[in-house]
């Protein structure tokens, strides 16, 4: 990119821009230094040059807009981030694949990560712009999920800020005080509930003692409100199939979301799989008849013909 024949021009423009601000109300000068923030960051990004100029004069004419208090927030949160390249001897680092591999003297694998590192002092004034835009829309659901996720991506291994807020957004979302809101889209009945099994995911994702721990605090919380929830019940016994190793344990849990919710994939392929593990063809014959009337096409013909092999 050519700086001068890019940024120079958009800064002048902005600079010009300032002259018709003059004769102006509060309401059209934020209008004004929206439209000009929206600008910048089109061609030059959340943190590029200008845009903290432009912020700063937004907030002086209208402190408590909640899209200014956003903006300042993708400020601070892009401006505390910077990145390297670690070395790590596991094959996924905290969910993701190696952006490169090698070979080291004796053959084996070297694996490279991209690793994003955080400014506090930055992140933090970040955190408390969005905190206030919060507080002005409680009910913006799509503010607390961006919390959420800066908080998720800050921490990395060890999500408890993240998880103790989701908790705190359960114990909400079971009051009679609330009623979400998203912009743009449509927040239905199931809309929170699939939201928190995404987190759920997120956590589990990321493959550290702590965070699997959140998979499972978060699940135990959402039964509270919904004992019977299928989707929850799969979580326990994935937590005791995996984490815990207790095959027993998570069987019950598998065959209570099942009782629910007989064509359950998830719950299906995990019995199957744990099945396996302990080498119980029977009960592995018993999954797959369900599995295979579930399985998506790429799935069925490998279930199908396990099948027919267990059977004979």
């Amino acid at each position: 990119m050519n700086f001068r024949k890019t940024v120079f021009p958009l800064i002048f423009a902005c600079l010009c821009a300032c002259g018709t601000a003059y004769g102006q109300t509060a309401e059209e000068l934020a209008k004004t230094y929206s439209d000009r923030y929206d600008l910048i960051v089109s061609k030059l990004g959340p943190a590029g040059v200008g845009v903290e100029t432009v912020l700063n004069q937004w907030e002086s004419v209208d402190s408590s807009d909640v899209d200014m208090l956003v903006a300042k927030f993708n400020f601070y949160f892009t401006k505390s981030q910077s990145s390297s390249v670690v070395v790590k001897a596991q094959k996924r680092y905290l969910g993701a694949e190696p952006v490169l591999t090698l070979k080291d003297s004796t053959g084996a694998d070297v694996n490279y990560f991209e690793e994003v590192f955080y400014d506090d002092s930055l992140f933090s004034l970040g955190q408390r712009y969005l905190d206030r835009a919060i507080a002005e829309q409680p009910s913006r659901i799509d503010l607390r999920f961006t919390k959420v996720t800066s908080l998720m991506s800050y921490e990395k291994d060890s999500p408890d800020m993240a998880l103790s807020y989701l908790l705190g957004l359960a114990d909400i979302d079971a009051g009679d005080g609330i009623r979400w809101e998203y912009p743009g889209a449509e927040v239905g009945e199931d809309f929170f509930i699939q939201a928190m099994q995404e987190y759920c995911f997120a956590f589990y994702r990321l493959g550290t003692p702590s965070s699997y721990n959140a998979f499972r605090t978060l699940s135990e919380r959402m039964l509270l409100a919904d004992p019977k929830n299928p989707v929850f019940l799969t979580n326990m016994g994935t937590y005791d199939f995996i984490v815990t190793k207790d095959y027993g344990q998570a069987l019950k849990y598998y065959k209570k979301a099942l009782k629910i919710k007989p064509d359950d994939y998830t719950a299906l392929k995990n019995c199957i799989l744990l099945a396996r593990q302990q080498k119980n063809a029977k009960l592995e014959r018993k999954y797959l008849e369900s599995f295979v009337a579930v399985a998506p096409e790429n799935e069925k013909f490998a279930a199908e013909s396990r099948l027919e092999f267990l059977k004979k």
